[in-house]
């Protein structure tokens, strides 16, 4: 059993761009010289908070596949933890981001087609100076937890050999 076409977009779709922000967010500044890929790292992140807003409606629609019976009880219990991790920060770092950004003088460019409206946050405040550590923080973690998926998939694919990773393609 696989999940259902709009998931497995969802899931493509939103996986490249997570995985594409968290690539731009911690190396971004190395290579400002050459590109600045901030603009295109906020716009990418709004994206994602309403793309994910999407899936998770999306998936109140259907039902999941079954877990393999290659997986134990607490596997189960890894990977629902693991996912539901995923999906609080899917929502919680563009949001961090949104309001960080909303405190920065320069505009949030949907990759140049129109401006985002920014939240009501001044520079330096409690709220911009929160957002801004826990937005550097959560991504931190959010590149953790991509990188261990990403190995779960592969343990599963190659190790267990059990349907876990085409389940998703």
């Amino acid at each position: 059993m696989r999940y259902n076409s709009v998931a497995r977009a969802f899931h493509a779709v939103i996986a490249v761009m997570v995985i594409f922000n968290v690539v731009s967010g911690i190396g971004g500044e190395a290579i400002e010289d050459i590109w600045n890929p901030f603009p295109v790292h906020k716009a990418t992140g709004i994206l994602i908070l309403l793309l994910s807003l999407a899936r998770i409606g999306w998936r109140f629609t259907w039902t999941t596949p079954e877990w393999p019976a290659t997986m134990g009880n607490l596997q189960r219990l890894v990977a629902k933890v693991t996912h539901g991790a995923l999906y609080v920060l899917m929502l919680v770092v563009p949001l961090t981001g949104w309001i960080m950004s909303s405190a920065s003088k320069w505009p949030i460019s949907m990759y140049g087609l129109f401006d985002w409206p920014k939240f009501a946050v001044v520079k330096d405040s409690p709220l911009a100076e929160a957002a801004g550590e826990s937005h550097e923080v959560l991504g931190f973690l959010m590149a953790g937890l991509v990188v261990l998926h990403v190995a779960a998939a592969l343990h599963h694919h190659f190790v267990i050999k059990d349907n876990i990773l085409r389940r998703m393609f």
